[in-house]
């Protein structure tokens, strides 16, 4: 036991010196290894200022070379700017004595201006006080032309303002003969000509229709039916029509009175279904007046359809159909406005493939022309003006609509389709045989034609001819030269436009004879 307790001193003790000396050696160790890093941080120290010194003085060479070049180029610089300072101080030289030379022109011509100007207003006070004398010289000579010819300025010039326009006029009158000429003679042959193709190309057969207004009877004992008990037969035969019947001295016949053409239709029809049937009592006339009302309704309509159908017009509003349909029952002067609406719509579309203008468009115009007829019994106005507000409701084409409100010249014509209306309308209806008119209403209206030709002056004789399509004037031709008949001519024309209502168109000739004697003694 002792012994390892030796043994464990001795070996604490080992230990001990081995530390001791190992700690010596250590520190000797690093101080000798400190002293190398200390002598190797101070050599690098050392060339380190020695490569620093190299560098500055690269650096102070290269900076001082440098500044040198720049040196050099801002000198450069300078003396280029210095040379284009010269050249400017030059020009500006240069220009300075051309402006002090221009300066001296301004002046001497601001002197010359000034004396102008000094003898411009010199002048202009001459020519003043020359105008006052002038004015007072004419003033003197205008009392004197007065005084000694009586007449004052102001009649003066009114006769020859007088003179200056009759003369003016004459010269118009005689330049509007002679172009009226020329294109009478050229319009009236091509006028002519189509005139003439249009009516041999429409070569079928007319005849005016007139709606009958007269019913005939078995025997005179039908009269008595068809009053009734009290007259309550005839009573419910006007109240279911709305036309008036009248029975007077007139051998079996009874006379249908009324405005609407459709509904004298509808009460001629039902009055020979009930004389045909023979039994004639209230019921059964509000029955046969029923039936006869629809299956009109369906003629109409067949008839409508068959115009446009004829025509080629596609489209028209079915309404509309119904309302030209109607037509076949109206009638102007004895001719059924139908078959003169389809005649004019043939004689617009033949014409119209002449002049070259849409074919359709004239014979849908021509067809529609006088839709306003069917209804201007209900209407108040023009037919045409109602037929253009009708086609334009139904949603005719605007050339169509104005061409309908145009062919009687209630609105202004505007295209050539107006006026292609307005000559078939009155192809159709100034043609013979076409209508006929009352005896006291022609006389009547030759009788206004030559009354209002006998009340220009100037007019000694006037004598309506031709049916009172052509109205011969006689002028005294000592009140009336031959410049003034044409004016005269175009007068007469405007006021019958005016004043008279009438089929076709009407001539108007003004005759100027001049006669010359003499005598041989």
């Amino acid at each position: 036991m002792e012994f390892i307790n030796q043994s464990l001193v001795l070996l604490l003790l080992g230990v001990l010196a081995g530390l001791v000396g190992g700690f010596f050696l250590r520190k000797r160790f690093v101080e000798g290894h400190q002293a190398n890093i200390q002598s190797q941080g101070k050599q690098i120290v050392e060339t380190a200022i020695v490569e620093a010194e190299q560098i500055k003085k690269e650096a102070l060479i290269q900076s001082k070379e440098e500044a040198y070049k720049q040196k050099q180029i801002a000198e450069e610089e300078i003396r280029a700017e210095k040379n284009d300072l010269k050249e400017e101080l030059l020009l500006l030289d240069r220009k300075k004595d051309q402006l002090k030379k221009e300066w001296t022109t301004l002046d001497r011509r601001q002197g010359d201006m000034d004396k102008r100007f000094t003898e411009l207003q010199q002048h202009e006070q001459e020519v003043i006080e020359k105008n006052n004398e002038i004015d007072i010289l004419i003033g003197k000579q205008r009392y004197e032309l007065e005084k000694i010819s009586g007449v004052s300025q102001s009649e003066a010039k009114k006769l020859l303002m007088e003179s200056m326009e009759s003369e003016a006029r004459m010269d118009a009158a005689k330049r509007l003969a002679r172009i009226e000429n020329e294109m009478k003679m050229e319009a009236d042959r091509k006028g002519k000509n189509i005139l003439a193709l249009a009516i041999s190309r429409y070569a079928g057969d007319y005849v005016a229709d007139k709606t009958v207004s007269m019913v005939p009877l078995p025997n005179d004992e039908m009269k008595g039916r068809i009053i009734g008990r009290e007259g309550r037969n005839i009573r419910a035969i006007e109240a279911a029509t709305g036309i008036d019947i009248i029975i007077d001295d007139t051998p079996e016949a009874v006379i249908l009175s009324g405005f609407n053409p459709v509904r004298r239709e509808i009460a001629r029809l039902a009055l020979l279904q009930l004389i045909n049937d023979g039994r004639i009592h209230p019921a059964r006339i509000e029955e046969v007046v029923a039936k006869v009302t629809k299956e009109l309704e369906v003629v109409i309509r067949e008839a409508g359809e068959q115009a446009t159908f004829d025509v080629g017009a596609h489209g028209v509003h079915v309404d509309l159909i119904n309302i030209l349909g109607r037509l076949k029952y109206r009638t102007s002067y004895g001719q059924n406005v139908l078959q003169h609406s389809l005649e004019v719509a043939f004689l617009c579309g033949i014409m119209a493939a002449e002049l070259g203008i849409d074919v359709k468009m004239a014979k849908r115009a021509g067809l529609l022309h006088d839709i306003g007829k069917a209804v201007d019994h209900e209407v108040e106005g023009s037919h045409a003006i109602i037929g253009r507000d009708l086609a334009k409701k139904y949603g005719e084409p605007e050339e169509v609509v104005y061409a309908i409100g145009a062919h009687h010249e209630d609105q202004p014509p505007q295209s050539v389709l107006d006026i292609l209306v307005q000559s078939a309308d009155a192809l159709s209806g100034a043609r013979p045989g076409a209508r006929k008119e009352m005896l006291q209403s022609y006389v009547k209206r030759l009788e206004d034609l030559e009354g209002i030709a006998s009340s220009f002056e100037g007019v000694d004789k006037c004598y309506a001819i031709q049916a009172g399509r052509d109205l011969r004037i006689i002028v005294d031709s000592q009140k009336v030269n031959d410049s003034e008949t044409t004016l005269l001519s175009q007068d007469i024309a405007k006021a019958i436009e005016e004043k008279l209502t009438y089929p076709g168109q009407i001539r108007v000739t003004v005759i100027r004879e001049t006669r010359a004697v003499g005598y041989a003694k």
